[in-house]
């Protein structure tokens, strides 16, 4: 069997004995190790009846991987070869790898270094309310617009959730453990599972890594006392390796916390869990409320990237980010769930507002990634009239009218214009101009973004000369050209929003 670079390959484990609780039972790992000795362990899942089955994707082009199951189960021994073999895939993550941190940890890379800006939307709901046709959709018109990643409930929290079982319902949803509603995540429907294999899938395809939010800490879909409060620890730590086991061999993030303190103890476990589990080491991390102080787990080895949350309020406040920037040890951040646009007002954080907020929190230090959410998109409301309180939805409009606002353009222009960049372990400075905003790797690359155009002043030799011009509205390059060792001035062609791009 052939196992192309970074392209999940799925191996099916048939038990020879009866069992038990396939959920519940043992746990299953398989080891993978390569004719070169790397040596790499990928959990297996339980997907009904005697069948378990690993998802892998190789991280080498040559060369064999030897495989082994590893388990407690008397009646499951298997092993066998695969020939690793070049990549086929045509988006960026088959082309240079899933996702780590960089050396710094402040920023995310792909595993062959190619730096990686998150570039994120909220469609939180999509697990357990789109189709299969509607993610297509969705997620080819983000990925057009520049998106690179998605945040995902994935499954609905809400304890006291009423509908139909029926995702295209009206206020309908696919149920993924029968005994949520009391607390537990033990009851699995697999069918949930099998059906979310296809949109996990679609986004992959896309170009958009899932952002697994296992089990929402805060407002859930409706409101409707979310379960991730009050989880049985090792119930909760148990999800998230499943998560893992099944989605964890495609792009990925995983967020343990989701919308709340983070500081429950099932949040550590679990987090633990997921730092076992994955052998890919793809970026694990918290988001928070607005409350909240974004720095539960500091210290924890499993913890990558810290989300803060400047609330709904339609407030800028990159101080936010720029507070949890001097935090230690250090943690990648960013705004993780800035102002939704038009949600609970027709005006609110409309249109270049969400450009601004984006360009702005980036240059206060979340240079792990911006990202952008919208009303009524967010909980995927099927008619412009569907139940839900005014506040978070946008009005008269459904997932579909929303997916069309103007802001979600800008946020993802973002990631357009830095595509290509050296912008790994960039970082804000002010030593290379006169208290502007400014990201920089040192002797590579330095990106500024003035609000109202008109002059860039630099102030140290040591900025790189060579520039370009843009306008981050639309994207058109302006100008470029390159500084003369003694110049210290651009002119910015203008007075709107600008981005100046400097590289050696």
């Amino acid at each position: 069997m052939h196992a192309p670079q970074w392209q999940e390959i799925e191996l099916a484990l048939t038990t020879t004995g009866p069992l038990v609780d396939g959920y519940l039972g043992p746990d299953v790992t398989v080891r993978f190790t390569h004719a070169s000795g790397t040596t790499l362990s990928r959990p297996a899942f339980w997907d009904g009846d005697s069948t378990y089955c690993v998802r892998f994707a190789s991280p080498l082009a040559q060369g064999t991987w030897y495989w082994q199951v590893q388990s407690e189960l008397p009646f499951l021994e298997a092993a066998g070869e695969l020939n690793a073999c070049a990549s086929s895939g045509g988006t960026d993550f088959g082309q240079h790898g899933l996702l780590a941190m960089s050396p710094s940890k402040r920023n995310a890379i792909h595993a062959d270094g190619t730096p990686f800006l998150v570039v994120a939307d909220t469609g939180w709901s999509i697990p357990f309310r789109a189709t299969h046709e509607e993610c297509r959709e969705y997620a080819a018109f983000r990925a057009a617009q520049g998106f690179n990643a998605v945040l995902l409930m994935s499954i609905q929290p809400d304890r006291d959730a009423i509908g139909p079982r029926d995702r295209t319902a009206l206020d309908g949803f696919a149920v993924a453990f029968e005994d949520l509603p009391q607390g537990h995540l033990r009851e699995i429907n697999l069918d949930y599972f099998q059906y979310l294999d296809g949109l996990s899938q679609i986004l992959a395809d896309a170009g958009i890594a899932a952002i697994w939010q296992p089990v929402f800490h805060g407002y859930g879909w409706k409101g409707g006392r979310t379960a991730g409060n009050g989880l049985v620890r090792e119930e909760y730590a148990r999800f998230c390796r499943y998560l893992v086991a099944r989605y964890g061999a495609r792009p990925a993030l995983y967020l343990i916390n989701g919308d709340g303190p983070g500081y429950v103890d099932s949040v550590d476990l679990a987090g633990q869990a997921v730092h076992d589990a994955d052998c890919y080491g793809q970026p694990t991390g918290n988001h928070y409320g607005p409350h909240c102080d974004n720095r539960a787990w500091q210290e924890r080895e499993w913890l990558d990237f810290q989300l803060c949350q400047t609330g709904h309020a339609g407030e800028h406040r990159p101080d936010k980010v720029a507070a949890m920037w001097c935090e230690r040890p250090i943690k990648a951040v960013a705004n993780g769930e800035p102002t939704y646009e038009r949600m609970g007002d027709p005006d609110k954080a409309a249109g270049w507002w969400q450009g601004h907020e984006a360009w702005v929190n980036l240059c206060a230090g979340g240079t792990f990634g911006v990202f952008y959410g919208a009303g009524s998109l967010w909980n995927w409301r099927h008619t412009r009239d569907e139940t839900h309180t005014d506040w978070c939805v946008a009005a008269n409009c459904n997932w579909r009218d929303a997916l069309h606002f103007d802001g979600a353009g800008y946020v993802g222009l973002v990631g357009k214009l830095l595509h290509g960049y050296p912008f790994a372990e960039m970082a804000p400075t002010d030593s290379y101009s006169y208290g502007l905003r400014c990201l920089a790797v040192p002797d590579r690359f330095a990106l500024f973004y003035v609000e109202r155009g008109g002059h860039l002043n630099i102030a140290s030799r040591q900025c790189p000369r060579a520039y370009r011009i843009v306008d981050p509205r639309n994207g058109e390059e302006l100008g470029s050209g390159c500084m003369a060792p003694d110049a210290k001035s651009i002119d910015l062609l203008g007075t709107a929003p600008r981005l100046v791009l400097l590289t050696v």
